[in-house]
């Protein structure tokens, strides 16, 4: 029996005398320090009177607020920031120009960012066109006089009710005006704008859920930019909305996004069979 105990606490040690020497593995970056790495890229993308410390400060101030963002993979949060940065948009709720939205992609059995481009970084981005001269869009609701018509002579008109409480929404539109003369006009019943909402793959979460007129509005506004000239950022905009871009350098902007297919649930739950999501 001793020699038996000697053996085994001899082989233990061995054992750990291994493991001691085994050269440890780095442990993999965490999403913060991934966003601190990547303040020279984001520099060299953004505009020059946007700050990258405030863009970086911004990334990290969603980290830390965003359930599951933490858990996204580098490749796509920092594919969303670096769209931000080369579009000039701030990657944050506060404001409303862009959103960092955790998506589970259900391939790839992990959380990935969707980046959402809000209503005020449209209108942003719309206004660096040279042509652009108005943009607006508003709701419609029950007390307001509205009336509209396309055909060979369009005509929109919306006298907002004064009451304190006008009803419920009963229209969306958005109308632009271009330097040119030339103008536009899109009208999106309710109906419409939940449509677009349900095929989102952020439709239970993120902006729809926290700032559903906004988003009804950037709804019009999108439907909008079809009829009309695009710079080159809202080209990119549009193109990038409501996807999950993976190519972090400079370049990847101009490659073909990923609409990816999935939805919000938890990253262990292994069993989930939920209805895959569309894009907006």
């Amino acid at each position: 029996m001793t020699t038996d105990l000697t053996q085994r606490v001899a082989k233990k040690a061995a054992a750990g005398k291994q493991v001691a020497q085994r050269p440890a593995t780095a442990a993999a970056p965490t999403l913060a320090q991934f966003v601190d790495s990547m303040r020279g890229e984001i520099a060299r993308a953004l505009p020059d009177h946007v700050s990258p410390d405030r863009i970086a400060r911004i990334a990290l101030t969603e980290l830390r607020r965003v359930r599951h963002l933490p858990e996204c993979t580098q490749a796509s949060f920092g594919g969303a920031l670096m769209t931000c940065a080369q579009l000039g948009l701030e990657p944050g709720g506060a404001i409303g120009e862009a959103y960092l939205v955790p998506f589970f992609n259900k391939k790839l059995r992990a959380y990935e960012v969707q980046l959402i481009i809000g209503y005020q970084g449209m209108i942003k981005l719309f206004w660096q066109h040279p042509l652009a001269a108005g943009l607006d869009a508003q709701t419609v609701y029950e007390a307001d006089e509205f009336e509209y018509a396309y055909g060979l002579d369009p005509m929109l008109r919306h006298v907002p009710s004064l009451a304190t409480d006008r009803g419920r929404p009963v229209a969306y539109y958005a109308v632009a005006r271009l330097k040119n003369g030339g103008s536009a006009f899109v009208v999106l019943p309710p109906g419409d704008v939940e449509r677009v909402r349900r095929r989102s793959k952020a439709a239970d979460d993120g902006p729809w859920c926290t700032d559903y007129d906004a988003m009804a509005k950037k709804t019009g506004v999108r439907q909008l930019f079809k009829l009309l000239p695009k710079s080159t950022e809202l080209a990119h905009a549009v193109a990038h909305d409501g996807t999950v871009r993976r190519d972090v350098s400079a370049d990847g902007i101009d490659a073909a996004p990923d609409y990816i297919e999935g939805e919000t649930v938890e990253a262990d739950d292994e069993g989930a069979d939920a209805d895959e999501g569309g894009a907006q």
